[in-house]
């Protein structure tokens, strides 16, 4: 599945027909709110992405996608009416595996996303997995075992369990949570953090003892305490 972020209705339904009768099958979203309700269900093999959007812009959506362990690796095109070097630049030095200015040929799009494709499906030098007693995380895979029976959990659960591994021993503030889930998305109260580990917790089970409460800091998992 391809996830395409464009709010130009023509060119969003231009990109989407043309990867679905190429056999690639693709989602557009106008808006980003509607791209991250999307997430939260499946995560997609690739991502493309316009800079200039309402809401939130293309470059702090990718930062976040960067910025959240099961994403990290996801591969992402920048699409954009922006085609000068600093935005070019701008756009990988964020995370961009490719950058293509509009206005754009299909065929050198679909080019494109099939060579991006085809390098993502070869084998990494290291594919990170978690295991920590009965638990076993793989974020590429988007898979939780306990005890080697799979665990569902919402994309924000995976991603505060995926963080919370990646800095195993360190503690994270509520404030550093919101920041690196959540982003500017988030405009509520700090209790959401408490109410994720809560029932990341629950769904975990007998696993879920391993996310430790540090009194007046936040969380951590495993370590001695930093």
């Amino acid at each position: 599945m391809i996830y395409l972020l464009e709010d130009d209705d023509n060119i969003r339904e231009l990109v989407i027909y043309t990867l679905n009768s190429q056999g690639l099958e693709a989602e557009g979203f106008s808006k980003p709110a509607d791209f991250w309700a999307a997430m939260e269900k499946k995560l997609p093999a690739l991502v493309l992405l316009d800079i200039m959007l309402p809401e939130e812009d293309g470059i702090h959506i990718l930062k976040r996608l960067r910025g959240a362990p099961p994403t990290q690796r996801l591969p992402v095109i920048l699409l954009t009416a922006k085609g000068s070097e600093y935005d070019t630049v701008l756009g990988l030095d964020s995370g961009a595996d490719d950058y293509i200015p509009k206005p754009f040929r299909m065929m050198e799009l679909l080019s494109r996303v099939r060579a991006l494709l085809r390098r993502t499906k070869e084998p990494a030098e290291r594919t990170v997995e978690y295991r920590l007693g009965s638990l076993y995380v793989s974020p590429a895979r988007h898979v939780v075992q306990v005890g080697g029976e799979e665990v569902a959990l919402t994309l924000k659960e995976f991603e505060l369990l995926c963080l919370l591994l990646a800095e195993q021993g360190t503690v994270l503030t509520r404030a550093q949570l919101l920041d690196r889930i959540w982003g500017y998305e988030f405009d509520g109260e700090s209790r959401t953090v408490d109410v994720h580990i809560r029932t990341l917790r629950q769904k975990l089970g007998d696993a879920g003892k391993y996310i430790e409460t540090i009194r007046g800091l936040g969380y951590k998992i495993g370590g001695e305490k930093k």
